[in-house]
């Protein structure tokens, strides 16, 4: 059960296309990303009423930057770089790099089967979202790659460093999302300048982004995470875009191919294969500093293979 509540928060990253281009205003996806991210860590902070501590504010800032605030601006870098879902494809390697990271710093020793449910995965999640002529850049290909190292780090370290006693994934969401957005708050000054006057649909989306789509997905993401290997959650992120697939056909009335529903149905079937495999204990495994699976105390960190970002109608993966 723990592990279908926590595949609800890719599964409504997957939406994050849809509102983007029919709600928000174009050509401010650092506002898009500053406006989902901050308003909705305030909130929780709100709810919960509580700041870190000690050594936490380091980690907590560190998290936020790793899963926020530079994942949104290089995914949108690479997105805007490399059109034909190529950035898609890009995030889908999130899975094999948190496997390697679990390695490293958890000294977990990887299966196999789940490192190559993880090769099968970036496939079909290719033919979900690629398109003949796709072309390549430099740039893109790396911010590609650093968004989805940066969403793997942070999710390997919040395995490793667990949470507070006293700190439930509630809070934990509400200080990842809140320094997140704080770091993006330069950058879209800075390079987007002062933002545009809105209209009511342009409040419209950004409140959903904001509350549904990022204060309770995360929750839900960060809640799952706490009690999940970082492997096994490191799959779900390739619902997003299935579920974007999904939602272009029946909201936007996007054609599919029959390419495209065979890469949703390998891209599936890799996510519950990946996920049931990485989540079986290897020989060897041992647990990481911080981290308590027993008890569900160590906070995962949400590994979006999210890719939500605001791109060109032909790519297909948000988060």
């Amino acid at each position: 059960m723990r592990l279908l509540l926590t595949a609800l928060a890719p599964l409504a990253w997957g939406s994050t296309y849809a509102v983007t281009t029919q709600l928000l205003p174009a050509d401010r996806p650092l506002l898009a990303g500053m406006l989902r991210a901050l308003p909705a860590g305030l909130l929780l902070l709100l709810l919960t009423r509580k700041l870190p501590s000690g050594s936490w504010w380091g980690k907590a800032f560190v998290l936020g930057v790793l899963n926020i605030g530079a994942f949104f601006p290089l995914l949108f870098l690479a997105a805007y770089r490399l059109p034909g879902g190529v950035a898609a494809v890009l995030g889908s390697v999130q899975p094999l790099i948190v496997i390697g990271l679990s390695v490293v710093l958890l000294h977990q020793r990887p299966l196999l089967r789940a490192l190559a449910a993880g090769v099968v995965g970036v496939l079909g999640v290719a033919l979900v979202v690629l398109r003949p002529g796709a072309s390549f850049d430099a740039v893109g290909l790396a911010a590609g790659l650093a968004g989805a190292a940066a969403m793997a780090a942070g999710t390997v370290l919040s395995k490793r460093w667990g949470r507070p006693d006293d700190v439930n994934a509630l809070t934990m969401t509400a200080w990842q999302l809140t320094a997140g957005g704080l770091v993006i708050v330069p950058l879209a000054l800075l390079i987007e300048g002062a933002p545009p006057a809105l209209s009511p649909t342009n409040l419209a989306g950004y409140a959903y982004l904001a509350t549904v789509n990022t204060a309770v997905a995360y929750w839900l993401w960060f809640r799952g995470l706490a009690s999940l290997p970082a492997s096994s959650a490191g799959f779900l992120g390739l619902l997003s875009p299935v579920a974007a697939m999904v939602i272009g056909w029946a909201v936007l009335g996007q054609a599919l191919t029959p390419v495209q529903v065979v890469g949703a149905v390998v891209a599936l079937g890799a996510t519950i294969a990946g996920a049931l495999l990485a989540s079986r204990p290897a020989v060897g495994t041992r647990p990481a500093a911080g981290a308590d699976a027993g008890t569900g105390d160590g906070a995962g960190s949400r590994i979006r293979v999210e890719s939500w970002t605001k791109i060109r109608p032909r790519t297909l993966i948000q988060r």
